[in-house]
């Protein structure tokens, strides 16, 4: 119902018009109160870079995170992360990322770019907390956030935004009349848009995400995905249809499709229930770092990349670059 609502297929989000106003006059304000000094904002010692989006739900930030951290990396940087850590409730905040953090504690994207990348990564309400949190442990020359452009409480060296290529602003409105945390117009202000599948508009970085072999989660043994049987396709992510396509994409026969909610939490008996025998359960690597501690042997989930046209990668790393030298 609120993808229709969002869309601007339904006429429902009139009624919800008057909420999107205050809204967006609140986060309007929120932003004047930091820029004229109403609110102090933190500048970090190191350069921070912004990885965020306009609308709500899943537009592809996280892989373009690991995008970032690793290409980085292999240009000999030192890379933290900081995240909000949604879905996760720790003891304690900030909470800095180790080999023992679950997803229950720190929230399933950092632990996955904590797995994928081996960069230190830290999780606090506060993003300012988590990024000072990194900098007492680990010696970094830059820090990426994933979200947070609209967290004007830290300041920023570089604003990266991710656009879902394919849905993009839906009817344009604030939320929840709409998906808009921000007007389009905020893309004026950023640094760098990168549009993730769909068509690139002129000015964007094109995007797509390139499904490596299935992993089976209970053992890290590979196979491509079109090579398990009957598969029940499950995925907790900002929005599942993206992940269901691209099992369509790479030929993998599907029995059902089973969308949860993104960040939901899951136990053993509620994914067993979801296969019968011979059958084989796929998720997203998102989904698995929440599975691993009782993953059956039929468990197996698919990894996904960033990718990026080279040229526009260089300009992009370069671009940043700028800012560590």
């Amino acid at each position: 119902m609120i993808e229709r609502i969002w869309s601007g297929s339904s006429l429902v989000y009139l009624l919800l018009l008057p909420f999107s106003w205050l809204y967006g006059l609140i986060s309007a304000f929120i932003r004047f109160s930091y820029r004229v000094g109403l609110r102090k904002s933190w500048r970090a010692p190191v350069p921070i870079v912004i990885v965020g989006n306009l609308t709500a739900g899943g537009n592809g930030k996280t892989p373009m995170v690991i995008w970032l951290v690793e290409h980085l990396q292999q240009r000999g940087y030192r890379v933290g992360v900081v995240s909000r850590g949604y879905g996760g409730k720790s003891a304690v905040y900030p909470l800095v990322l180790n080999a023992q953090t679950t997803a229950q504690q720190a929230g399933d994207e950092p632990v996955l770019i904590y797995q994928r990348t081996g960069a230190p990564v830290a999780i606090a309400p506060k993003r300012v907390e988590a990024v000072k949190a990194l900098l007492q442990q680990s010696d970094l020359d830059v820090v990426i956030t994933d979200d947070g452009l609209q967290h004007y409480a830290l300041q920023r060296d570089f604003e990266l935004v991710v656009i879902d290529g394919v849905r993009r602003f839906g009817n344009g409105w604030w939320l929840p009349a709409g998906p808009m945390r921000e007007r389009v117009t905020r893309l004026k202000t950023v640094d760098a848009c990168v549009a993730n599948g769909g068509v690139a508009q002129p000015g964007e970085i094109a995007m797509k995400l390139q499904a490596r072999d299935a992993v089976n989660v209970a053992n890290g043994e590979r196979c491509p995905a079109v090579a398990l049987p009957q598969v029940v396709a499950m995925a907790g992510i900002g929005h599942p249809p993206r992940f269901f396509a691209t099992l369509e994409r790479l030929g993998v026969a599907v029995e059902s499709e089973i969308p949860f909610a993104d960040h939901q939490d899951y136990m053993h008996a509620q994914l067993a229930a979801l296969t019968k025998a011979g059958q084989s359960l796929l998720m997203t690597e998102k989904d698995a770092v929440k599975c691993r501690a009782f993953a059956q042997p039929d468990w197996w989930y698919l990894p996904v990349d960033a990718v990026l046209p080279a040229d526009q990668a260089e300009r992009l790393l370069q671009d940043i670059e700028k800012l560590l030298k």
